[in-house]
């Protein structure tokens, strides 16, 4: 059997909609769904499983459904699923937040450490339910961005939707370049921006010939440029590379500002 798709679930609003997007995703992925609750005390969760289930039901009757209770810190247990997982699903509050917090602190934790892709799923009804037909990736100099790229790509395919893909730049503190020459052209002298996204687009391209796609290159903030692009998507993709010599995904500013602020559903996928 292919390995699941999981979704943490613990009863609040927002792990239900995350429970929705998951069998939607199922479904589109033809994989089975496991439904996840993890808390460190042990008490009756029967209701929880039992909501979840029914919604994951009404939106993908037909995917395989199974579910799991652990006795467990919920983020070191969906860490672990991880590991042999299709990906995992959050939603981006859960019960044991504060209310000023934007995202939780266990999607926060699991993004920040799981081997597999992981969806913080964000947004109203359209944006959750494809109402844009579009996917988009963030791609950054670099290989940070190649197993991201690849991902969107697969998404826009089974989504039957087009890819945007953005790179955004900026000319370094304190490299002004030569008297009289733009911050595009100084940028140029090094690697041109378009570049980039060519190189970065080229073999995915190929393979998913039946995917449209389109280039946004921008000059300025990655975060606002991200938080830009994803105001008209269903889902926003974005990479994270490992660290060297510590546990865990780099996930940087730009990544902590979309999983926080991001109108749609944000993937973090990790570097291979």
């Amino acid at each position: 059997m292919a390995v699941p798709l999981v979704v943490g679930i613990d009863g609040s609003e927002a792990s239900l909609e995350a429970v929705e997007w998951a069998a939607d995703e199922a479904a589109r992925h033809e994989v089975p769904l496991r439904l996840l609750h993890a808390a460190s005390a042990d008490h009756d969760v029967s209701d929880v499983v039992a909501a979840a289930s029914e919604r994951a039901r009404k939106s993908a009757a037909a995917v395989w459904l199974s579910n799991e209770v652990l006795t467990e810190d919920a983020a070191s247990a969906l860490v672990s699923e991880g590991r042999n997982a299709f990906a995992l699903v959050l939603g981006s509050r859960g019960l044991g937040g504060l209310a000023g917090l934007l995202l939780g602190s266990v999607s926060l934790a699991v993004a920040a450490r799981a081997d597999c892709p992981v969806v913080v799923v964000r947004g109203g009804v359209e944006q959750r339910h494809g109402g844009f037909g579009c996917v988009v990736v963030g791609v950054e100099d670099g290989e940070g961005s190649g197993t991201a790229v690849d991902f969107a790509f697969r998404e826009a395919r089974v989504r039957r939707c087009r890819l945007l893909a953005v790179h955004a730049w900026s000319v370094p503190v304190g490299n002004p370049g030569p008297p009289g020459l733009s911050g595009y052209a100084l940028q140029a002298l090094e690697r041109p921006p378009a570049q980039v996204l060519a190189d970065a687009l080229r073999e995915p391209e190929q393979r998913y010939q039946d995917v449209p796609v389109s280039r946004e290159v921008v000059e300025g903030s990655a975060r606002q440029a991200l938080l830009n692009a994803a105001s008209r998507a269903d889902l926003l993709v974005v990479g994270a590379r490992r660290r060297h010599g510590h546990v865990g995904l780099q996930l940087g500013l730009v990544n902590h500002a979309v999983l926080h602020h991001a109108p749609c559903p944000v993937a973090v996928v990790p570097q291979i």
